[in-house]
């Protein structure tokens, strides 16, 4: 796979890193090896590697989305349902701590992929030949 292709290469490797990354969501700094083996199948092209890899922990961070606002929404009924602290409170609590933890999984996944796509794409210059 080149990255010289018009963007399928670099979507695809974005893909096979995202489920990579969630495969192996198990493991601490499982968004750092989606994003090296994104940037490895990109190429030599270390930008070109970044990006991928920051596209493919963008498509990690869209789960994580998810599911945490599965779980906001399950505990906002607890709120709710508290009544000395009122219902505009503990939904204002829990929509700042959602915005809060938006940002955190959206630095962590992103941040960590794009920094995997480099690695891959160095080791791919490095080892993988042509």
């Amino acid at each position: 796979m080149s990255s010289d292709d018009d963007g399928e290469s670099l979507l695809f490797s974005a893909i096979v890193g995202a489920i990579a990354s969630v495969v192996l969501s198990p493991l601490p700094g499982s968004t750092i090896l989606g994003g090296a083996l994104a940037g490895y199948l990109t190429g030599t092209d270390r930008d070109v590697g970044v990006k991928s890899g920051a596209l493919s922990g963008l498509f990690v961070s869209l789960v994580a989305v998810v599911l945490g606002f599965v779980v906001l929404v399950f505990f906002s009924i607890f709120a709710i349902a508290v009544p000395r602290a009122g219902i505009g409170f503990g939904l204002l609590g829990f929509a700042i701590f959602g915005l809060v933890a938006l940002a955190v999984v959206l630095f962590y996944t992103v941040g960590l992929g794009a920094l995997g796509g480099y690695l891959g794409a160095y080791l791919h210059e490095e080892f993988g030949g042509s």
